[in-house]
């Protein structure tokens, strides 16, 4: 048999993996189990839910702005022209542009977080479909990236809005902060995701909707919660 590594030996001590924790505990303890590195690791939340996001009435995807941001630097291109485009550039887009910016994506150039588009850009955003469809950056009026006040769009995406999205098997990813964060900032994150995924229910989806939560950081183990940490289940 393997001998073990001292930290996964620590992991075996401190960590039941059939145990339920409440929030709280399982950040402290995730805090100590991660050990001490020079990167400042994302505090992560997956739920699992009991839906089938192929049934398009069972879909679950929205955005929600945490409270305390995201810790990271999100990178935004706008599709925009005119006084719209300085409006983006103001508040703060990485790039900004129109046919030049659809031709740069088309060249490879991906390296965003976060798409915008005014509606009139719409006709020169559509033929970037299989570009950025895959990548989950396609600009979505129901998602708040396809929008005349691009000027807001800009600030919520800096600011700490996030996408969340159910993946074929039925559960969401999504960070919630980072490790440097106190843990009221990362508890309030983590409410406003989870509350926000709670109201998203679909009206197709039957039985327990969040069959299951957990807490992870980059270089951590995940850690079960209890589902009554969760508002409405």
């Amino acid at each position: 048999m393997a001998k073990l590594t001292k930290k996964q030996k620590m992991l075996a001590d401190k960590i039941d993996a059939e145990a339920l924790y409440n929030f709280d505990d399982a950040l402290k303890l995730l805090r100590e189990v991660s050990g001490k590195t020079k990167m400042d690791e994302t505090i992560e939340v997956a739920m699992n839910l009991g839906v089938d996001p192929r049934h398009s009435d069972q879909m679950v995807r929205g955005v929600v702005s945490l409270p305390s941001g995201t810790g990271k630097d999100i990178k935004v291109a706008v599709f925009a022209r005119g006084e719209n485009a300085e409006k983006a550039l103001a508040a703060g887009a990485d790039k900004v542009g129109a046919e030049d910016l659809m031709e740069d994506m088309q060249a490879g150039n991906l390296d965003y977080g976060r798409v915008i588009a005014t509606p009139d850009m719409m006709g020169v955003v559509g033929r970037l479909g299989k570009v950025l469809g895959p990548k989950g950056l396609m600009p979505n009026p129901k998602l708040g990236t396809v929008t005349p006040n691009v000027e807001q769009a800009v600030k919520d995406a800096k600011g700490g809005q996030v996408e969340y999205r159910v993946e074929k098997a039925g559960i969401i990813h999504c960070g919630i902060g980072k490790m440097s964060f106190t843990d009221a900032q990362i508890k309030t994150n983590f409410e406003a995701l989870t509350g926000a995924v709670v109201k998203a229910k679909p009206s197709g989806a039957k039985g327990k909707y969040v069959k299951k939560v957990s807490l992870t950081s980059t270089m951590g183990p995940g850690l079960k919660l209890e589902t009554a940490a969760v508002e409405g289940t």
